[in-house]
């Protein structure tokens, strides 16, 4: 018993004895890699590691593990055996700002130590780190058996002091700097918007905008586009060789259409890398486009009105302040447009209730003089035995009706509403009619009508009205051709339509124009007139079911296209 009692001690002692030799090697060891350590320049290492090797150990860190937390108390130095070890900070702003990046042969840590504080920063692992760990009570032996760990502690606490003193100074110039350029947008910010609040005409708003845009931007082009709900494009308006002229897109194609569909920043420091640009916009203009900006202008609903489309920073890429502030310059361009458009609507609601008022007068006032003149016309009529005269008086009956009609027809619009007589109607009787009406004032005026009628069917349609629509458009084309030209008047049937074609010689318009024909008080080359012609006629055409185009060239002539269901 006694034997194997003495047997079990025996190798209870020699495992013991092992585990402490084992334990020394790789202590030895890691200190032996230590030995290049700043702290020991200049140290008889030898001599030192055999009074601490017994109390010093390892410690091995993965990266991206946190070594210590700032705010912590933990009481050891570390060296850096192996690995790389990131010495962080936050600021008041929440920011991350690195103080250092240490490597092998660095030591760490030793303020908490020092001090007693509290660390006042953290450190994380960068790679897979082995650490020699130092505890205070050794460290404070360490200094005292040498001067040289001394002299390295305060060499290495000074250089890093000055460190991190260049560090705050650059973060405080950084800070400042971007304080001043704040302002300075702050400032450029006021100055746009008493720009942009020095107008409420829409076309000068644009340029103001795109001006104010791309000088504060500092970029070498851009483009403000506004969103027509109606169409679903966007359009804005361009110089080309000294003319002004608009541009429309579809929504959703481009980047441009993309942003305006979904309402997301669109920064790109090379588009050609992006299929949704169109090279071939570059290719025919032989423009460059390299960097792209494209933020959506919302009003203060959150509704997309527009986009700003900002091209090649002059001197680099568009940056995330550039966004920033694009989008509060985007802000105050929103509601000076909303403003401008309306101005716009309430300028135009005034009009139409001056026009109203107008129409409601000749109608109530003067319908009753005409009407006795109309009766007295039919009266004559009858009773005169001469045909010629009573072609005559009922060219008078026709006036007068056309007269009554129109002022009706005015006063309906500005209120908004309409009044159809849908009867089956011979379409020949309503051209042809038209023809022969304006025929001899148009000879008057050195104007050609060529016709060619392929269709001769019937319609449902008011007559009176497809009339009113007709020979306001033949008066529009008269108007073009101040010094005589040709109107050539088509219909023909096309699949389950009637297309009615009106092709004058006349002066043609610009693309502005032909864009806005159709709106009220819009007029062309015309000293006379109120303006609502071509907006009545669009609203007769809609009534029925139908649509209305219009091709322009400048300087060629118009082709007005009317396509009514069959």
């Amino acid at each position: 018993m006694l034997l194997l009692f003495s047997s079990l001690s025996f190798s209870y002692f020699y495992r013991t004895k092992l585990l402490k030799a084992l334990i020394m090697e790789a202590t030895h060891n890691l200190l032996e890699s230590a030995k290049t350590n700043t702290l020991f320049a200049g140290v008889d290492t030898d001599s030192l590691f055999d009074i601490i090797y017994e109390d010093i150990y390892e410690r091995n860190i993965k990266s991206g593990e946190m070594v210590f937390e700032e705010s912590t108390r933990e009481g050891v130095l570390f060296l850096i055996v192996k690995g790389r070890v990131q010495i962080q900070k936050h600021t008041a702003f929440q920011e991350e700002l690195t103080l250092a990046v240490l490597h092998q042969g660095d030591f760490f840590g030793e303020l908490e130590v020092l001090d007693g504080k509290p660390r006042s920063a953290r450190a994380i692992a960068l790679d897979d780190s082995v650490l020699l760990v130092i505890p205070k009570a050794v460290l404070e032996i360490m200094i005292a058996n040498s001067h040289a760990i001394t002299l390295n502690l305060l060499k290495t606490l000074s250089t890093r002091l000055r460190s991190i003193d260049l560090t705050f100074v650059r973060e405080h110039e950084r800070n400042t700097e971007q304080m001043n350029k704040q302002l300075g947008q702050l400032q450029h910010l006021i100055e746009a918007a008493k720009i942009l609040n020095s107008s409420l005409d829409l076309d000068q708003l644009l340029t103001l905008n795109l001006e104010t845009a791309l000088r504060l931007i500092n970029c070498d082009r851009g483009t403000l586009y506004l969103i027509d709900e109606a169409k679903k494009e966007l359009w804005s308006k361009v110089l080309k060789a000294s003319e002004i002229i608009e541009i429309r897109l579809p929504m959703g194609i481009g980047i441009a259409g993309h942003v305006a569909e979904t309402g997301e920043i669109y920064n790109n420091p090379d588009v050609y890398n992006d299929p949704k640009f169109d090279v071939l916009i570059d290719k025919k203009t032989g423009y460059r486009t390299k960097s792209m900006l494209c933020v959506p202008v919302k009003d203060r609903t959150g509704k997309i009105i527009g986009v700003f489309q900002l091209l090649n920073k002059v001197g680099g890429v568009f940056s995330v302040q550039d966004e920033q502030f694009v989008q509060a310059l985007s802000t105050h361009i929103a509601i000076a447009i909303t403003n401008a458009q309306v101005a716009q609507q309430m300028v135009q609601s005034e009009r139409l209730a001056a026009v109203g008022k107008m129409a409601a007068t000749i109608v109530h006032d003067i319908k009753n003089p005409l009407t006795t003149m109309r009766l007295n016309a039919e009266v004559l009529k009858r009773k005169l035995g001469d045909e010629n005269l009573s072609k005559q008086a009922e060219v008078i009956i026709s006036q007068v009706d056309r007269f009554v009609s129109m002022a009706q027809e005015i006063l309906d619009f500005t209120r908004g509403v309409s009044h159809l007589n849908i009867q089956e109607t011979d379409f020949a009787d309503i051209i042809t009619g038209l023809i022969e009406f304006v025929r001899r004032d148009f000879e008057k005026k050195n104007i050609t009508i060529v016709d060619k009628i392929d269709f001769r069917g019937t319609l449902k349609a008011d007559s009176e009205k497809l009339l009113r629509v007709f020979y306001n458009i033949a008066g529009n084309a008269a108007d073009a051709m101040t010094k005589g030209g040709t109107l050539s008047v088509n219909a023909f049937r096309k699949e389950s339509s009637l297309v009615v074609e009106f092709a004058d010689t006349g002066i043609g318009m610009p693309a502005e124009v032909k864009d806005k024909i159709f709106e009220p008080f819009m007029t062309y080359g015309k000293k006379v007139g109120t303006g609502l012609g071509m907006a009545i006629t669009k609203k007769i055409v809609e009534d029925h079911k139908g649509r209305i185009e219009v091709d322009s060239t400048l300087g060629k002539g118009t082709t007005i296209r009317i396509l009514l269901p069959l």
